[in-house]
């Protein structure tokens, strides 16, 4: 067995992964429609993490396809979410800190699945290297097998030298430091040259190519030994380490001579051969004295010495030449086999992919772009054709259409239409069902405050413990500040209290609008009979003869019923008009991982929506006629004596006006009601998104106060006591000191004030997080995304804010609403129930 040295590994911590991994899928690819769990593939990606971060140690081969397994899934993973965004606060101790008396080692919390990836890859590296060292060099199966270990360990190594501040974006522990890391690399690129050698040995090729294997063997341990003495890391090995390591590179220069001086034998050059032998054997038994381990290499140094006595022997009594100067003789050919060895993914032979149901991330966004294009698009247009239909039925209500040409109904005395709007209202729950919706806004609205003001608390409660904590320890206190992180999550907040202010403008106007129609409203609630009693009996109800006027007038309101039934289906039509753009997405990805989606969603959407907007604009272009026809046929119904401007038509004009606002008002409330309980999901997800940002950063609060408190038992001795006070002479006598002395008496047990904070802030709510949704340039987050608000046509959404806002469909003409509800991303589902730490205590549920 060959004497490899094989890294140590670095000893994980236990967290829970389940939760935050939950909320982090939930906000980023559930929908109301389509709610994405991956409850059973989370919890199997838990056991995964927990097997294989502990397999690790039994240093198996068997374990090392377990965490190829695990490391597979994080790549997976980290494809299709941010690492940043899964802000889980993974622990990992420094593989080479022993700990002190009591059991402490250096260790970092960092909460980022990149730093989860390479503390796996660490440890794959040196479970590799643990197997290679185990392996018995007496066979081809062991040969090979370390041979391949190594080259792959030191090709992860030097990956993580030139990956891993990137990654990390924070002083790393000792271990993972890139000079630490590049040491790693070459020591284990010089045992898999190591292997090579043995494996030349072991199948008894030409001396040739075991020197030049052997010499290149020699020059990676010394560029090894060189890199392992440096000043900032020859603290941090194994004591035998070096040692060892300047003993193979002596000995492999011993092997290089030997097989070389059997060259020179062949070819009858005696005196170069006992020259190199003469090096052989000096360089072999300093390679033992270096190592301090008395039999390495000894068989082959017992060969090289019978070789040496052998050659002098014929040398003296045949050859007598002269014995050269080992300085001057031809340097030995090199021949390096043993080469780095990126990781590549797969690892594992049977991975398979826990997640596969998620998109990458490029085609999540790209999917996520093409919704918020589609909504604008659909959001557009039904505005524009409920703000016609608006314009038209105020035309009508004011004109009393198709009331004043309609012959009064004999058993109630009322016009048609009047009768069938009071139908329409009574089977839509009347004045009561209006009353009710109207009563739950403000409580949507106050559940919504709740949560958001909740969400700021944990924000400037986290803030409050860091400040006071950086100003207390100073530049001791190492981690990034908060303002660094929560930039986003604030602008974030500003941005939801912003939607929240406006949604407040929006109902003032939905209240005034109802406040407005009540009274109309009540009326056409009532039976027809207490319908007809309200109205007032003066007046005529116009002549309703077959008149040019009256049959035109007629005519024209089967084409006003008609364009409406029209606009219905080409409103439905655009809601449910979609295209699966998850293939055409998936399709067009890059090797590279990135997609050019503008092109593909504006063709797409303009074959989806483009006949749609054209019969838009139709309809509203065959409006405009219709309401010129109209006007003019009521002018010559007018002339012909067919109205008079009595009160009981003026109070039709007002019944006709309160059933169009109660239709319009029923549809803005359900809406409403919906953009309310759509958003509370997503302060739901953003609280829990701050609850968990709150939890990382308090444990690795803890961690660091815990550091800096050993750090400071280590480093600062045990304080002295004060002098008495009634101590005052250098002569040992006791003298009365009439002043007080002024240095402090210490508590027994206790530490100096500046070691130890007199009262920490920690943060009361503490769950978990997943990271803003992006951050500044100078900190390892995604791109900006603003904060995503309720799907589906928005009736309050249509301009964005904090420009006037539109009630479209709503509102009679005259009715122009200010301030509304903004539009939207997808939102997520609940991710979490009421009565659960962090929830507002004032839950109107």
């Amino acid at each position: 067995m060959a004497e490899l040295l094989s890294v140590p590994l670095k000893k994980p911590s236990e967290v829970d992964i389940v939760k935050p991994l939950k909320n982090l899928i939930q906000s980023r690819y559930s929908t109301a429609d389509k709610p994405e769990d991956c409850g059973e593939a989370i919890e199997e990606f838990s056991k995964q993490r927990h097997n294989a971060i502990w397999k690790a140690f039994e240093k198996y081969e068997s374990s090392l396809e377990i965490i190829y397994g695990y490391y597979d899934q994080i790549v997976a993973l980290e494809s299709k979410i941010p690492a940043q965004e899964l802000q889980v606060p993974f622990k990992w101790k420094d593989a080479f800190d022993k700990g002190s008396l009591f059991g402490s080692r250096i260790s970092l919390t960092v909460s980022s699945l990149s730093y989860e990836k390479v503390c796996v890859l660490f440890n794959i590296a040196a479970l590799q290297s643990a197997v290679a060292s185990v392996q018995s060099i007496e066979n081809d199966e062991g040969l090979k097998l370390s041979a391949k270990l190594l080259q792959q360990s030191a090709g992860i190594f030097n990956h993580l030298k030139s990956t891993v501040m990137l990654t990390i974006q924070q002083d790393p522990t000792p271990d993972l430091n890139p000079d630490t890391l590049g040491a790693l690399s070459s020591l284990m690129l010089a045992q898999a040259q190591e292997m090579f050698v043995h494996k030349a040995i072991h199948d008894n090729m030409k001396e040739s190519i075991v020197a030049k294997l052997a010499s290149a063997c020699e020059d990676l341990y010394a560029e090894c030994l060189k890199t392992f003495q440096r000043e900032n890391l020859k603290n941090i090995w194994e004591k035998d380490w070096v040692p060892l390591i300047a003993g193979k590179q002596a000995g492999f220069n011993a092997i290089a001579e030997l097989y070389q001086s059997m060259i020179c034998k062949n070819d009858k050059i005696i005196g170069e051969e006992i020259a190199r032998l003469t090096r052989s054997v000096e360089l072999f038994k300093s390679a033992q004295q270096r190592s301090g381990i008395p039999y390495l290499f000894q068989t082959l140094c017992n060969k090289a010495e019978r070789n040496l006595n052998e050659a002098k022997k014929d040398n003296d009594f045949i050859y007598h030449e002269r014995i050269p100067d080992i300085k001057s003789v031809n340097p030995i050919g090199k021949a390096q086999m043993a080469k780095l060895q990126t990781p590549g993914h797969p690892m594992s032979q049977n991975f398979r992919d826990l997640f596969s149901e998620l998109v990458p991330v490029a085609v999540h966004q790209a999917l996520a772009s093409y919704d918020l294009r589609k909504t604008e698009i659909v959001n557009t247009e039904i505005t524009r054709l409920r703000e016609s239909t608006q314009e038209l039925n105020g035309l009508l209500a004011s004109l009393n259409l198709p009331a004043a040409i309609e012959v009064a109904d004999s058993s109630s005395g009322l016009p048609p239409s009047i009768l069938e709007k009071a139908n329409i209202i009574s089977q839509l729950g009347g004045i009561t069902e209006l009353k009710q919706m109207v009563t739950e806004l403000p409580e949507l609205l106050q559940r919504n405050q709740d949560i958001l003001d909740e969400t700021d608390r944990m924000l400037n409660e986290e803030k409050e413990a860091d400040d006071s904590l950086r100003q207390q320890f100073k530049e001791k206190w190492t981690r990034v500040a908060s303002d660094k992180l929560t930039d986003i999550f604030r602008s974030n907040s500003a941005k939801y209290r912003q939607i929240i202010n406006n949604a407040v403008e929006a109902d003032k106007v939905v209240r005034q609008k109802f406040e407005t129609h009540k009274n109309g409203m009540e009326i056409l609630s009532k039976p027809p009979s207490e319908i007809e009693a309200a109205l007032p009996h003066s007046g005529s109800t116009g002549n309703v003869e077959n008149s040019s006027a009256v049959v035109t007038l007629r005519q024209l309101m089967e084409e006003v019923e008609t364009i409406k039934a029209e606009r219905d289906v080409i409103e439905s039509e655009l809601k449910s008009a979609a295209t699966d753009m998850k293939g055409v997405f998936l399709s067009a990805l890059s090797k590279d991982g990135a997609i050019s989606e503008a092109p593909l969603s504006v063709e797409t959407l303009g074959k989806t929506y483009g006949p749609l907007q054209k019969q838009v604009a139709e309809s509203v272009q065959r409006q405009a006629g219709l309401v010129d026809r109209i006007q003019q046929a009521h002018s010559q119904f007018t002339q012909e004596g067919g109205s008079t401007n009595g009160g009981r038509e003026t109070m039709m004009c007002q019944l006709a006006s309160a059933h169009d606002a109660f239709r319009d008002l029923q549809n803005n409330l359900k809406e409403g009601t919906k953009f309310y309980n759509d958003l509370t999901q997503l302060l739901v997800t953003f609280q829990n998104k701050v609850s968990d940002f709150s939890f990382a950063r308090k444990k690795e609060k803890e961690e660091l106060l815990k550091d800096i408190t050993q750090q400071s038992s280590r480093s600062t001795p045990t304080p002295t006591p004060p002098t008495p006070s009634y101590y005052s002479g250098s002569d040992g006598r006791s003298t009365p000191s009439s002043a007080p002395s002024s240095a402090p008496t210490p508590t027994p047990g206790s530490a100096p004030p500046s070691q130890v904070p007199s009262n920490l802030p920690y943060p009361v709510y503490v769950q978990g997080m997943p990271v803003p949704y992006g951050a500044s340039s100078n900190t390892p987050y995604p791109s900006y995304v603003p904060p995503p608000m309720p799907q589906g046509y928005n009736p309050y959404g249509t301009v964005p804010y904090p420009a006037t806002y539109n009630y479209p469909g709503g509102f009679p003409q005259g009715y122009p609403p200010q301030g509304g509800y903004p539009q939207q991303p997808p939102p997520g589902n609940y991710p979490q129930q009421p009565g659960q730490p962090g929830y507002p205590p004032q839950n109107p549920w």
